[in-house]
């Protein structure tokens, strides 16, 4: 059994993961400050209906998928590709704005996470619901995330939603080490290292959508003599086929192929394949230049050394105590 396609959503999850978790352990340690930790059982209530929220809306995905082609089997070889290019593009979007949106915005995640536990708490007679409602849109809001990666490489089986399992796993076990036993870690250099690799799955990611959506024209092209020019690079310059993504960059497949170890690894984690056309290498450098480009600004522009001066309400999380 092949756990290489594990990886990626292993990685995903245990970086949104964790980040939930950063939430449900402020959330905990502030009712915990507040004298309100009857309100406990609330925060855990959020988290359980997220988790189950997320598996949900992933369920859906599948059935839409399978239902649109027992619909319109004769279409099967369109939709199939298209969907998943198409997940995969959401997945892109979001993955990228969380990535970005998420390292400007670490620094306030304490006072913006306790701004709504006051809120909250100052409802008393909806106090409750409030916490609720904080921690179970926390916990969707990164399980959603998860949920379009997997959708978008949807026809790799289970395996990536065990690897979602154990990343999720892992980021509660880091939780309870935070919080619970006053284990002290780096979330800043966890988050940066878990960022750098989570900008290379998701440039692998980009290959990996423009893939499926060569394949979709490809079956529309090919059904049809009306609709052939689609495929305006079909078979004229490679013996490879390709349908709209230009000429192959290289063929590694004797060298390293993208079904063996290592390169099955390498196409999991950073879109390596073995076959790569043009397209693909102008899309994954021009992701890597711009969005790698915007997270790596951000990180200086985040990190003490990009600032003269950080007042203490603002202050960088760097460990475990900054939370409690």
């Amino acid at each position: 059994m092949d756990f290489s396609t594990a990886i990626p959503t292993f990685v995903i999850t245990l970086r949104e993961g964790v980040e939930a978790a950063l939430v449900v352990g402020i959330v905990l340690a502030l009712l915990k400050k507040a004298k309100q930790s009857r309100l406990n059982s609330w925060v855990y209530a959020g988290v359980v209906v997220g988790i189950i929220a997320s598996a949900i809306i992933g369920v859906l995905f599948g059935w839409v998928t399978q239902a649109l082609g027992k619909a319109y089997p004769q279409y099967i070889g369109v939709i199939e590709p298209a969907l998943e290019g198409a997940f995969s593009v959401l997945a892109i979007a979001m993955l990228s704005w969380m990535l970005i949106w998420m390292t400007t915005q670490a620094k306030f995640m304490k006072a913006q996470v306790e701004g709504a536990v006051t809120s909250a708490l100052s409802q008393k007679a909806y106090a409750g619901w409030g916490i609720f409602s904080l921690v179970f849109i926390a916990v969707v809001r990164e399980g959603f995330e998860t949920v379009l990666f997997i959708a978008g490489s949807f026809q790799q089986g289970l395996i990536p939603t065990f690897g979602a399992f154990a990343g999720l796993t892992v980021a509660v076990i880091i939780g309870v080490l935070l919080f619970k036993w006053g284990v002290k870690i780096n979330i800043r250099l966890f988050f940066q290292a878990m960022g750098i690799l989570l900008v290379l799955i998701v440039a692998g990611l980009v290959v990996t959508a423009l893939q499926r959506f060569d394949e979709a024209i490809a079956s529309v092209a090919l059904s049809s003599r009306a609709s052939q020019s689609l495929c305006f690079y079909y078979e004229r310059f490679t013996r490879v086929h390709s349908c709209i993504l230009g000429p192959m960059v290289w063929n590694t497949s004797q060298i390293l192929p993208d079904e063996k170890f290592p390169g099955i690894i390498f196409k999991s984690l950073f879109g390596y394949r073995e076959h790569l056309y043009i397209v693909q290498a102008v899309g994954y450098v021009v992701f890597l230049f711009t969005v790698g480009g915007l997270y790596f600004r951000s990180l200086s522009a985040s990190s003490p050394q990009g600032k003269k001066k950080i007042s203490a309400s603002q202050k960088p999380i760097s460990s475990a105590k900054n939370y409690k």
